[in-house]
């Protein structure tokens, strides 16, 4: 038998190389908050954010409305977010959604981010976890503030077609205030309760850890969403600025004509008192 008869032969029986272990990682916002005071739904992980032991996996709580399930079974995920429902302030129908994968890689050097790929970890650590919760958490609740205010952009356009075509104001101005004050609200949701542009507090403990958080950053383009928000909420803030003056005015202008109206009715009326000889 010569060499070539060997290479060939004992192929079928070459061991298959082992896939990475991975871990389903599923975001989702139930709605405006979510109350985590004295929740036990497990072994404590870490108290800010909440995250907690959850049979063979990991759940993270975040105040503005958002919990992480890493690794758990859809029935198991089923039963926590029911027991999380009385909890929750302002609730979602349906809610944010977002899923990723994580896996395991060689080592840290080895860290990436693949587009459109699973999140490669040198191992499944839970700063590691708490660190892509956070970055998926930020990701999701910004895609549901995006909609939001998407929507009034896609309102207040033929408004504001109208006006500039024919230079009147629009009749539904409590609806479009109605929406403008739902951006605005994002706004403040954006600012002070959310805080994308800050990091997590697990960096402070292990700042080791800050080039993965970056990676996480670049791949769900945290920054780059949260600067196209805000410059859209600053043109929301404009528009309802120009709108609020629009009504004052007309207001103040039917105002002054109603003055008018009734100076006249007067007027009016002392002549015919005069023109009568009555008083």
């Amino acid at each position: 038998m010569n060499a070539d008869q060997l290479a060939i032969g004992p192929a079928s029986t070459l061991p298959k190389p082992e896939a990475a272990p991975t871990l389903r990682i599923r975001a989702l916002m139930l709605g405006d908050r979510i109350n985590a005071s004295g929740l036990e739904i497990g072994t404590l992980v870490s108290s800010s954010p909440a995250a907690f032991r959850v049979h063979a996996g990991l759940a993270v709580v975040f105040r503005y409305g958002v919990v992480v399930l890493i690794g758990l079974l859809p029935s198991e995920e089923k039963v926590l977010i029911d027991g999380l429902k009385p909890r929750v302030i302002g609730e979602l129908s349906p809610y944010e959604e977002e899923i990723a994968q994580a896996q395991l890689c060689k080592d840290e050097n080895t860290e990436a981010i693949q587009p459109g790929g699973p999140i490669c970890l040198a191992k499944f650590s839970d700063d590691r976890l708490l660190l892509v919760a956070d970055a998926l958490a930020k990701s999701t609740s910004l895609a549901r503030d995006e909609r939001r205010v998407a929507a009034v952009f896609d309102v207040i356009e033929p408004f504001a077609r109208e006006l500039a075509e024919h230079g009147r104001t629009p009749r539904r101005r409590k609806g479009i205030l109605q929406l403008i004050g739902n951006a605005l609200l994002v706004q403040q949701r954006v600012a002070g309760r959310v805080a994308i542009a800050e990091k997590p507090d697990v960096l402070w403990e292990k700042p080791e850890l800050d080039r993965l958080y970056s990676r996480l950053e670049d791949e769900y383009e945290l920054k780059e969403r949260l600067d196209t928000l805000e410059r859209k909420l600053s043109a929301v803030s404009e528009i309802a600025n120009a709108l609020t003056d629009i009504i004052d005015t007309q207001r103040s202008l039917r105002l002054e004509i109603a003055v008018v109206v009734l100076i006249v009715i007067e007027v009016a009326i002392g002549c015919f008192q005069i023109l009568t000889g009555t008083h």
